[in-house]
């Protein structure tokens, strides 16, 4: 906007220059020219009165020589009798006879011409009756004096007014331009989550207008996410009666592991309530990457899901495998993060298929990125499009369309993302693609081949087969 205003201001101001200073510059030199042949003029009548009363050659080199132009001067006086020419008595002659003889017979001044510059042919009546002809020389320097200056301070005065109108729409446009920065940098930082983010209000009455509405809703936003955390602390908090029934009742389970189980479960339950709860209260949201060193093992985590989801899979008479889980594998992940999709995916796979159905998982870990692959042997998802879009839910009792969500937003924290397709088992694949070195780089399609022909010669048909010692963690 503000070279546009320069520029547009530049072309204006030219051509209002170019439009007054060429039609000006021609006047002068007209005037100048004008006043050159009215001094030619005045000096050939100050010889006339003399030619009217005398014609002797003497006296007038002597009336020529006063009015101080004897080197320009010419008198031409004709020979009694004769019209048709003249001699030059006096001076110089420049003129042609030609144009000499024509002013005699028209009886008026007229210029001529001539080498140098231009001559006035002034006619004079002699007592006799006859015609004389004054001539006077007008040099080109005469005719032009004044003309070269007058046209460089018109030259002048025109960059002037150029420079200044450009000075002028430069102020003004950084008048403007700064308005829209602090605008667009105020956007910048309310999209980077710095809800306290607002914009002065100054500049034209747009930018103003402008600035006005980016602050009010920078307020409703902030109110919004006010009125949010406030609602997710209120059904958080709603919790805790039932939780606490809970509590009592997994108490009086007597020993045994499902028991045992059932507790932890529950004393879990009860700290993703007061997370949730204590996020929700904070008023600061966390925005900031996760810092070195942050994050978790992958394996260690997907080894304690899976010992804890092996008890339900054992009583619906479910086949299951873990592979990959082995060795430790960093992520850059909170360790509840994880905890919370495993158990998204486990849930949807025991909520979704019929008791007996195989499920697997799988964890690879590559060069930048760790690959969590989440598979059934059930009936698989017909619209993988409407099942990861946000609270779509599967119109079932206890389905919210958030357990998706909540895998697809912690894979893409890392620059990841996460697919649904079709597993070996026949049914669900959810990929879950985690970047291990925090780049949002695009998946490497290379390295989705190599996962894929890792676990190629299995059919679909095929139970998952547990590996040889690994009967810790499966069944």
């Amino acid at each position: 906007m503000r070279w546009a205003l320069v520029k547009v201001s530049l072309a204006v101001t030219a051509m209002v220059v170019v439009a007054f200073a060429v039609p000006l510059g021609l006047v002068i030199r007209e005037m100048a020219r004008d006043r050159a042949f009215s001094n030619a003029e005045r000096e050939a009548a100050a010889v006339a009165p003399a030619l009217s009363i005398t014609t002797d050659r003497e006296q007038l080199e002597r009336v020529v020589a006063s009015a101080g132009s004897d080197a320009g001067m010419a008198v031409h006086i004709p020979a009694p009798g004769d019209r048709s020419g003249g001699a030059t008595d006096i001076g110089r002659q420049r003129a042609t006879d030609e144009d000499i003889a024509a002013v005699r017979r028209m009886g008026r001044a007229s210029t001529t011409e001539v080498g140098g510059g231009s001559t006035l042919l002034q006619p004079v009546a002699l007592s006799s009756g006859e015609i004389a002809v004054v001539e006077v020389y007008v040099p080109e320097s005469e005719v032009t004096n004044g003309v070269g200056t007058a046209w460089a301070v018109l030259a002048v005065v025109g960059a002037a007014l150029i420079v200044g109108s450009v000075a002028v729409a430069d102020r003004l446009g950084v008048r403007m331009v700064q308005p829209a920065r602090r605008l667009v940098d105020g956007a910048h930082e309310l999209g980077e989550g710095k809800l306290g983010a607002r914009v002065p209000v100054e500049g034209p009455d747009e930018l103003r207008r402008a600035a006005v509405a980016f602050n009010s809703m920078a307020d409703q936003v902030v109110q919004l996410l006010a009125n949010e955390r406030e609602l997710a602390a209120d059904l958080s908090h709603r919790l805790r009666t039932p939780l606490t029934v809970l509590r009592l009742n997994a108490a009086s389970l007597g020993d045994g592991p499902a028991a045992e189980q059932t507790r932890a479960a529950v004393e879990q339950l009860e700290r993703e309530v007061d997370t949730i709860i204590r996020t929700a209260r904070d008023a600061k949201p966390q925005t900031a990457a996760a810092g070195p060193g942050a994050g978790c093992d992958a394996a260690e985590v997907v080894r304690e899901r899976m010992g804890f989801w092996s008890a339900l899979a054992e009583d619906e008479g479910r086949k299951w495998r873990v592979a990959g889980a082995d060795r430790p594998v960093r992520i850059p992940v909170a360790r509840t993060d994880l905890a919370a999709s495993l158990d998204a995916l486990l849930g949807n796979v025991f909520r979704h298929t019929p008791e007996g159905t195989a499920f697997a998982v799988d964890l690879h870990n590559g060069e930048d990125a760790v690959i969590v692959l989440v598979s059934d042997a059930g009936t698989g998802i017909a619209d993988p499009e409407a099942a990861m879009a946000r609270g779509r839910g599967s119109g079932t009792d206890g389905s919210t369309g958030l357990g998706l969500d909540i895998v697809r937003r912690m894979a893409e924290s890392t620059g990841g993302d996460v697919r649904i397709g079709s597993s070996v088992l026949g049914g669900t694949e959810v990929r879950i693609w985690i970047q291990s070195d925090g780049r949002t780089a695009p998946v490497r399609r290379g390295h989705r081949g190599a996962v894929r022909r890792r676990r190629q010669g299995r059919t679909p048909t095929q139970a998952p087969t547990p590996p040889p010692a690994r009967a810790g963690h499966e069944r």
